[in-house]
């Protein structure tokens, strides 16, 4: 049997701190004398220098990828993909702060089914937002998912090769400065069709729930 291709893996709320400024000190002297040293007193209270400099830190609200492989409940990995093992499979990563994937596909009699959960993490939340939006033009004829993450997009597409169909979903969702992405697709190699529109797209909705809110719970 001629194996499907297998789809590829696709993850700092900016917040302020405090303004540190540095004051200068005010020399208070008599009138016909150098002042002291113990004369020397610091500036009210509210005095700054306007030319003191002033940083600011910048924290992230997500520092790392979490364990993509235990993201999903078994259960919803059994029901998504019947047939797979519940542990999944990560995909090597170049660095696993930054970007996870884990993998299930299983082939239960004639239906195939491939699911992937991938969590990127960036640098802010203006990184994610670009990145967010550059993957959803790439996707067009899906629609918004409301209640999930910051932001969130849902595509079903497809695609027939040698007359079998495949109909793949994917998720895209922006939560802070993390994406997470969510490919599921399924082919029944008896009839050469594939699974509905809906039932492709409900599970990858429901793995994407599962993974934001495994993103959530792992915050540090």
């Amino acid at each position: 049997m001629r194996s499907l291709p297998l789809p590829l893996a696709l993850t700092a709320r900016l917040a302020p701190v405090a303004v540190l400024a540095t004051a200068g000190w005010a020399l208070s002297s008599g009138p016909d004398t150098a002042p002291a040293a113990q004369d020397r007193k610091p500036p009210a209270t509210g005095d700054r220098s306007p030319s003191a400099p002033a940083t600011q830190a910048v924290t992230k609200t997500y520092a790392a990828a979490p364990a993509p492989c235990e993201s999903l409940a078994g259960k919803t990995v059994t029901s998504l993909v019947p047939g797979a093992e519940a542990a999944g499979k990560e995909i090597p990563s170049t660095d696993t702060e930054v970007r996870r994937t884990c993998s299930w596909n299983a082939l239960k009699g004639y239906d195939y089914r491939w699911l992937d959960v991938s969590f990127e993490v960036m640098e802010s939340d203006e990184a994610a937002q670009k990145s967010y939006k550059e993957r959803v033009a790439d996707k067009s004829g899906g629609g918004e998912v409301p209640g999930l993450g910051d932001a969130a997009y849902s595509v079903v597409n497809l695609a027939t090769e040698d007359k079998q169909q495949t109909r793949e979903g994917t998720v895209v969702v922006r939560a802070s400065n993390a994406l997470v992405v969510i490919t599921y697709n399924g082919s029944d190699f008896e009839n050469r069709t594939a699974p509905s529109t809906d039932e492709i797209n409900k599970g990858a909705i429901k793995a994407a729930k599962e993974a934001v809110a495994a993103l959530e719970g792992g915050r540090g």
